[in-house]
Protein backbone atom coordinates (compact mmCIF):
# COMPACT_ATOMS: atom_id res chain seq x y z
CA UNK A 1 0.00 0.00 0.00
CA UNK A 2 1.28 3.47 -0.92
CA UNK A 3 2.61 5.63 1.91
CA UNK A 4 2.43 8.77 -0.26
CA UNK A 5 -0.12 11.43 0.75
CA UNK A 6 -3.52 10.79 -0.81
CA UNK A 7 -4.73 13.53 -3.14
CA UNK A 8 -8.21 14.50 -4.35
CA UNK A 9 -8.43 16.69 -7.46
CA UNK A 10 -11.52 18.90 -7.68
CA UNK A 11 -12.21 20.24 -11.17
CA UNK A 12 -11.34 18.11 -14.19
CA UNK A 13 -11.22 20.83 -16.82
CA UNK A 14 -8.17 22.16 -18.65
CA UNK A 15 -6.17 23.17 -15.57
CA UNK A 16 -7.29 20.06 -13.67
CA UNK A 17 -5.85 17.92 -16.45
CA UNK A 18 -2.58 19.81 -16.13
CA UNK A 19 -2.43 19.15 -12.39
CA UNK A 20 -3.14 15.50 -13.09
CA UNK A 21 -0.18 15.46 -15.46
CA UNK A 22 2.06 17.06 -12.81
CA UNK A 23 1.01 14.45 -10.24
CA UNK A 24 1.86 11.78 -12.80
CA UNK A 25 5.42 13.19 -12.83
CA UNK A 26 5.74 12.42 -9.11
CA UNK A 27 5.37 8.63 -8.89
CA UNK A 28 5.58 7.32 -5.35
CA UNK A 29 5.29 10.85 -3.93
CA UNK A 30 1.63 11.56 -4.74
CA UNK A 31 -1.27 9.09 -4.65
CA UNK A 32 -4.23 10.46 -6.63
CA UNK A 33 -7.20 8.62 -5.14
CA UNK A 34 -10.15 10.83 -6.19
CA UNK A 35 -11.21 13.11 -9.04
CA UNK A 36 -14.33 15.21 -8.48
CA UNK A 37 -16.28 17.24 -11.03
CA UNK A 38 -19.93 18.19 -11.43
CA UNK A 39 -19.60 16.94 -15.01
CA UNK A 40 -19.30 13.21 -14.40
CA UNK A 41 -17.85 12.45 -17.82
CA UNK A 42 -14.90 14.78 -17.17
CA UNK A 43 -14.19 13.22 -13.77
CA UNK A 44 -14.40 9.74 -15.27
CA UNK A 45 -12.08 10.61 -18.16
CA UNK A 46 -9.41 12.18 -15.97
CA UNK A 47 -9.59 9.38 -13.39
CA UNK A 48 -9.21 6.80 -16.16
CA UNK A 49 -6.13 8.62 -17.43
CA UNK A 50 -4.42 9.55 -14.14
CA UNK A 51 -5.87 7.20 -11.53
CA UNK A 52 -8.30 7.49 -8.67
CA UNK A 53 -12.05 7.14 -8.41
CA UNK A 54 -14.42 9.68 -10.03
CA UNK A 55 -16.94 11.52 -7.83
CA UNK A 56 -19.60 14.16 -8.47
CA UNK A 57 -18.37 16.41 -5.64
CA UNK A 58 -15.69 16.89 -3.01
CA UNK A 59 -18.19 15.95 -0.30
CA UNK A 60 -18.78 12.60 -1.98
CA UNK A 61 -15.05 11.98 -2.26
CA UNK A 62 -14.42 12.90 1.39
CA UNK A 63 -17.23 10.59 2.50
CA UNK A 64 -15.82 7.65 0.57
CA UNK A 65 -12.04 8.05 0.75
CA UNK A 66 -9.21 8.76 3.12
CA UNK A 67 -7.77 11.99 1.72
CA UNK A 68 -4.82 14.10 2.88
CA UNK A 69 -4.64 16.86 0.26
CA UNK A 70 -7.32 18.56 -1.85
CA UNK A 71 -6.28 20.27 -5.11
CA UNK A 72 -8.72 23.01 -6.17
CA UNK A 73 -9.02 23.47 -9.96
CA UNK A 74 -12.59 24.77 -10.24
CA UNK A 75 -13.49 28.13 -11.84
CA UNK A 76 -11.86 30.90 -9.78
CA UNK A 77 -15.08 32.12 -8.19
CA UNK A 78 -15.61 28.64 -6.71
CA UNK A 79 -12.12 28.30 -5.22
CA UNK A 80 -13.09 29.61 -1.80
CA UNK A 81 -16.04 27.34 -1.15
CA UNK A 82 -14.10 24.23 -2.16
CA UNK A 83 -10.96 25.20 -0.26
CA UNK A 84 -12.90 26.08 2.89
CA UNK A 85 -14.84 22.80 2.76
CA UNK A 86 -11.55 20.94 2.50
CA UNK A 87 -10.02 22.92 5.37
CA UNK A 88 -13.06 22.35 7.57
CA UNK A 89 -12.53 18.64 6.93
CA UNK A 90 -8.95 19.03 8.19
CA UNK A 91 -7.24 18.62 4.81
CA UNK A 92 -4.21 20.32 3.31
CA UNK A 93 -4.99 22.32 0.16
CA UNK A 94 -3.37 23.32 -3.12
CA UNK A 95 -5.31 26.07 -4.96
CA UNK A 96 -4.83 26.95 -8.61
CA UNK A 97 -4.19 30.67 -9.06
CA UNK A 98 -5.57 33.03 -7.97
CA UNK A 99 -6.79 32.00 -4.53
CA UNK A 100 -10.11 33.82 -5.04
CA UNK A 101 -11.58 36.77 -6.92
CA UNK A 102 -11.53 39.28 -4.04
CA UNK A 103 -9.35 40.06 -1.04
CA UNK A 104 -12.31 39.52 1.30
CA UNK A 105 -12.94 36.01 -0.03
CA UNK A 106 -9.23 35.24 0.14
CA UNK A 107 -9.32 36.32 3.79
CA UNK A 108 -12.12 33.81 4.40
CA UNK A 109 -9.82 31.04 3.20
CA UNK A 110 -7.01 32.40 5.38
CA UNK A 111 -9.26 32.31 8.46
CA UNK A 112 -10.32 28.74 7.66
CA UNK A 113 -6.68 27.74 7.21
CA UNK A 114 -5.69 29.33 10.53
CA UNK A 115 -8.49 27.44 12.26
CA UNK A 116 -7.59 24.14 10.59
CA UNK A 117 -3.85 24.49 11.13
CA UNK A 118 -3.13 22.71 7.85
CA UNK A 119 -1.02 23.77 4.86
CA UNK A 120 -2.35 25.82 1.95
CA UNK A 121 -0.38 26.84 -1.11
CA UNK A 122 -1.55 28.78 -4.16
CA UNK A 123 -0.03 27.90 -7.52
CA UNK A 124 2.52 30.59 -8.37
CA UNK A 125 4.82 28.31 -10.29
CA UNK A 126 6.83 31.07 -11.93
CA UNK A 127 8.43 31.86 -8.57
CA UNK A 128 10.22 28.55 -9.11
CA UNK A 129 11.59 29.46 -12.55
CA UNK A 130 15.41 29.71 -12.61
CA UNK A 131 15.19 33.25 -14.03
CA UNK A 132 12.94 34.37 -11.17
CA UNK A 133 15.14 32.74 -8.55
CA UNK A 134 18.24 34.39 -10.02
CA UNK A 135 16.56 37.80 -10.02
CA UNK A 136 15.16 37.56 -6.49
CA UNK A 137 18.49 36.28 -5.17
CA UNK A 138 20.30 39.25 -6.73
CA UNK A 139 17.75 41.65 -5.21
CA UNK A 140 18.16 40.00 -1.81
CA UNK A 141 21.93 40.38 -1.98
CA UNK A 142 21.66 44.02 -3.02
CA UNK A 143 23.27 43.36 -6.40
CA UNK A 144 20.60 45.35 -8.26
CA UNK A 145 20.97 48.17 -5.74
CA UNK A 146 17.94 50.19 -4.81
CA UNK A 147 15.01 48.86 -6.83
CA UNK A 148 13.55 51.84 -8.64
CA UNK A 149 10.93 50.49 -11.04
CA UNK A 150 9.39 47.45 -12.66
CA UNK A 151 7.12 46.54 -15.54
CA UNK A 152 4.71 43.60 -15.69
CA UNK A 153 3.45 43.14 -19.25
CA UNK A 154 1.25 40.35 -20.59
CA UNK A 155 0.72 40.75 -24.34
CA UNK A 156 -1.50 37.82 -25.23
CA UNK A 157 -4.34 36.97 -27.59
CA UNK A 158 -7.48 35.00 -26.78
CA UNK A 159 -9.95 34.45 -29.60
CA UNK A 160 -13.67 34.89 -29.09
CA UNK A 161 -13.94 31.09 -29.10
CA UNK A 162 -11.88 31.00 -25.88
CA UNK A 163 -14.46 33.08 -24.02
CA UNK A 164 -17.35 31.24 -25.64
CA UNK A 165 -15.92 27.84 -24.62
CA UNK A 166 -17.21 28.06 -21.04
CA UNK A 167 -20.14 29.92 -19.56
CA UNK A 168 -17.99 31.10 -16.63
CA UNK A 169 -15.25 32.64 -18.75
CA UNK A 170 -15.31 36.39 -18.94
CA UNK A 171 -17.70 36.81 -15.99
CA UNK A 172 -17.06 38.81 -12.84
CA UNK A 173 -18.78 36.18 -10.70
CA UNK A 174 -16.62 33.20 -11.67
CA UNK A 175 -13.59 34.58 -13.54
CA UNK A 176 -13.17 37.53 -11.20
CA UNK A 177 -11.78 39.66 -14.02
CA UNK A 178 -10.21 39.36 -17.42
CA UNK A 179 -6.71 39.85 -18.79
CA UNK A 180 -5.32 41.14 -15.51
CA UNK A 181 -6.89 38.65 -13.08
CA UNK A 182 -6.89 35.53 -15.23
CA UNK A 183 -3.89 35.86 -17.51
CA UNK A 184 -1.83 38.52 -15.72
CA UNK A 185 -1.86 37.31 -12.12
CA UNK A 186 1.41 35.36 -12.42
CA UNK A 187 3.37 38.33 -13.76
CA UNK A 188 1.79 40.69 -11.20
CA UNK A 189 2.86 38.18 -8.54
CA UNK A 190 6.45 38.36 -9.78
CA UNK A 191 6.35 42.18 -9.81
CA UNK A 192 5.25 42.13 -6.16
CA UNK A 193 7.91 39.55 -5.30
CA UNK A 194 10.58 41.81 -6.79
CA UNK A 195 9.39 45.27 -5.71
CA UNK A 196 7.89 44.53 -2.30
CA UNK A 197 4.71 45.73 -0.60
CA UNK A 198 2.32 47.64 -2.90
CA UNK A 199 0.59 50.67 -1.36
CA UNK A 200 -1.37 52.39 -4.15
CA UNK A 201 -2.76 51.59 -7.62
CA UNK A 202 -4.20 53.68 -10.45
CA UNK A 203 -5.52 52.01 -13.60
CA UNK A 204 -7.69 52.08 -16.71
CA UNK A 205 -9.41 49.06 -18.27
CA UNK A 206 -11.50 48.36 -21.34
CA UNK A 207 -13.15 45.65 -23.42
CA UNK A 208 -11.97 46.44 -26.93
CA UNK A 209 -11.65 43.27 -29.01
CA UNK A 210 -14.20 40.77 -27.66
CA UNK A 211 -17.95 40.40 -27.37
CA UNK A 212 -20.25 38.80 -24.79
CA UNK A 213 -17.83 39.21 -21.88
CA UNK A 214 -18.25 41.34 -18.77
CA UNK A 215 -14.56 41.76 -18.00
CA UNK A 216 -11.65 43.63 -19.53
CA UNK A 217 -9.43 42.45 -22.35
CA UNK A 218 -7.03 45.39 -21.83
CA UNK A 219 -5.83 46.89 -18.55
CA UNK A 220 -3.04 49.37 -17.86
CA UNK A 221 -1.99 50.86 -14.56
CA UNK A 222 0.70 52.06 -12.21
CA UNK A 223 1.60 50.78 -8.76
CA UNK A 224 3.42 52.64 -6.00
CA UNK A 225 5.36 50.44 -3.56
CA UNK A 226 6.25 51.04 0.08
CA UNK A 227 9.92 51.37 -0.85
CA UNK A 228 9.13 54.24 -3.23
CA UNK A 229 9.62 52.05 -6.29
CA UNK A 230 7.10 52.48 -9.12
CA UNK A 231 5.60 49.71 -11.23
CA UNK A 232 3.75 49.58 -14.53
CA UNK A 233 0.99 47.07 -15.31
CA UNK A 234 -0.07 46.11 -18.83
CA UNK A 235 -2.28 43.09 -19.44
CA UNK A 236 -4.23 42.23 -22.56
CA UNK A 237 -5.81 39.32 -24.38
CA UNK A 238 -6.28 41.61 -27.38
CA UNK A 239 -2.71 41.65 -28.77
CA UNK A 240 -3.01 39.61 -31.96
CA UNK A 241 -1.46 37.13 -32.63
CA UNK A 242 -0.16 36.98 -29.05
CA UNK A 243 3.31 37.88 -27.82
CA UNK A 244 4.91 37.24 -24.45
CA UNK A 245 4.62 37.69 -20.71
CA UNK A 246 7.47 39.92 -19.60
CA UNK A 247 8.83 41.21 -16.30
CA UNK A 248 11.39 44.01 -16.08
CA UNK A 249 13.06 44.93 -12.79
CA UNK A 250 15.36 47.94 -12.60
CA UNK A 251 17.68 49.17 -9.87
CA UNK A 252 20.56 51.61 -9.58
CA UNK A 253 23.13 48.78 -9.71
CA UNK A 254 21.51 46.40 -12.18
CA UNK A 255 18.47 45.23 -14.11
CA UNK A 256 16.76 41.98 -15.05
CA UNK A 257 14.33 41.19 -17.87
CA UNK A 258 12.42 37.91 -17.89
CA UNK A 259 10.58 37.12 -21.12
CA UNK A 260 8.32 34.05 -21.34
CA UNK A 261 9.97 32.61 -18.19
CA UNK A 262 13.48 32.91 -19.64
CA UNK A 263 16.14 35.44 -18.68
CA UNK A 264 16.37 37.83 -21.62
CA UNK A 265 18.74 40.28 -19.91
CA UNK A 266 20.56 40.32 -16.58
CA UNK A 267 23.15 42.75 -15.24
CA UNK A 268 24.16 43.11 -11.62
CA UNK A 269 26.93 44.74 -9.63
CA UNK A 270 28.27 42.67 -6.74
CA UNK A 271 28.20 44.34 -3.34
CA UNK A 272 31.54 45.99 -2.67
CA UNK A 273 32.15 46.72 -6.35
CA UNK A 274 31.48 50.22 -7.64
CA UNK A 275 29.22 50.31 -10.72
CA UNK A 276 30.77 51.88 -13.79
CA UNK A 277 30.04 55.57 -14.01
CA UNK A 278 27.99 56.33 -17.12
CA UNK A 279 26.31 59.58 -18.09
CA UNK A 280 23.95 57.63 -20.32
CA UNK A 281 23.59 53.89 -20.67
CA UNK A 282 22.45 51.18 -23.01
CA UNK A 283 23.07 47.49 -23.50
CA UNK A 284 25.92 48.30 -25.87
CA UNK A 285 27.73 49.97 -22.96
CA UNK A 286 27.59 46.87 -20.77
CA UNK A 287 30.36 44.34 -20.79
CA UNK A 288 31.18 41.47 -18.53
CA UNK A 289 33.90 42.15 -16.01
CA UNK A 290 34.47 44.28 -12.91
CA UNK A 291 32.13 41.96 -11.05
CA UNK A 292 29.25 42.61 -13.46
CA UNK A 293 27.24 39.93 -15.24
CA UNK A 294 25.92 40.64 -18.70
CA UNK A 295 24.17 37.33 -19.34
CA UNK A 296 22.21 34.80 -17.37
CA UNK A 297 23.49 31.35 -16.59
CA UNK A 298 21.82 28.75 -18.82
CA UNK A 299 19.56 31.30 -20.55
CA UNK A 300 17.88 28.57 -22.58
CA UNK A 301 17.08 26.39 -19.58
CA UNK A 302 13.43 25.43 -19.42
CA UNK A 303 11.74 25.37 -16.04
CA UNK A 304 9.85 22.47 -14.54
CA UNK A 305 8.05 24.97 -12.36
CA UNK A 306 4.73 23.26 -11.53
CA UNK A 307 6.51 20.11 -10.45
CA UNK A 308 8.97 22.15 -8.38
CA UNK A 309 6.13 23.87 -6.55
CA UNK A 310 4.53 20.50 -5.84
CA UNK A 311 7.88 19.25 -4.49
CA UNK A 312 8.11 22.30 -2.23
CA UNK A 313 4.60 21.61 -0.94
CA UNK A 314 5.48 17.96 -0.29
CA UNK A 315 8.64 19.05 1.48
CA UNK A 316 6.64 21.41 3.69
CA UNK A 317 4.17 18.60 4.35
CA UNK A 318 6.99 16.37 5.60
CA UNK A 319 8.63 19.17 7.56
CA UNK A 320 11.82 19.26 5.50
CA UNK A 321 11.18 22.57 3.68
CA UNK A 322 9.55 25.91 4.28
CA UNK A 323 6.43 26.54 2.19
CA UNK A 324 7.46 29.17 -0.34
CA UNK A 325 4.04 30.35 -1.53
CA UNK A 326 1.22 30.76 0.96
CA UNK A 327 -2.17 32.48 0.96
CA UNK A 328 -0.77 35.77 2.25
CA UNK A 329 1.70 35.85 -0.66
CA UNK A 330 -1.09 35.46 -3.22
CA UNK A 331 -3.30 37.93 -1.34
CA UNK A 332 -0.98 40.80 -2.26
CA UNK A 333 -1.31 40.10 -5.98
CA UNK A 334 -5.10 39.87 -5.69
CA UNK A 335 -5.10 43.17 -3.80
CA UNK A 336 -3.18 44.88 -6.63
CA UNK A 337 -5.49 43.49 -9.31
CA UNK A 338 -8.78 44.22 -7.52
CA UNK A 339 -7.50 47.72 -6.67
CA UNK A 340 -6.78 48.23 -10.38
CA UNK A 341 -10.38 47.28 -11.16
CA UNK A 342 -11.70 49.63 -8.50
CA UNK A 343 -9.52 52.45 -9.83
CA UNK A 344 -10.71 51.79 -13.39
CA UNK A 345 -14.33 51.97 -12.18
CA UNK A 346 -13.92 55.15 -10.13
CA UNK A 347 -11.20 57.01 -12.02
CA UNK A 348 -9.30 57.47 -8.76
CA UNK A 349 -6.17 55.96 -7.21
CA UNK A 350 -6.84 53.22 -4.68
CA UNK A 351 -4.80 52.86 -1.48
CA UNK A 352 -4.03 49.34 -0.33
Amino acid sequence: MSTAPKFALVGAGVIGKHHGMVMGQLPGQVDLVAVADVASERAEALAAERGGTPYPSLDAALAAQEIDVVVVCTPTGKHGEVAIAALEAGKHVIIEKPAEITVARTDEIIRAQQKAGTLVTVISQHRFDPATEQTLEAIGKGELGRITSGIASIDWWRGQSYYDSGGWRGTWELDGGGALMNQGVHTVDLLVAALGRPVEVFAYAGTLAHERIEVEDVAVGVVRFASGALGVLHATTAAYPGLSARLQVHGDRGSAVIDNDQMAFFHSTPVGVAPSEMMMGGTQAISAGSGDTAAAANPGQLSDAHRLQYLNFLGALSGTEKLRVDLETNRQSIAVITAAYESARTGKPVAL
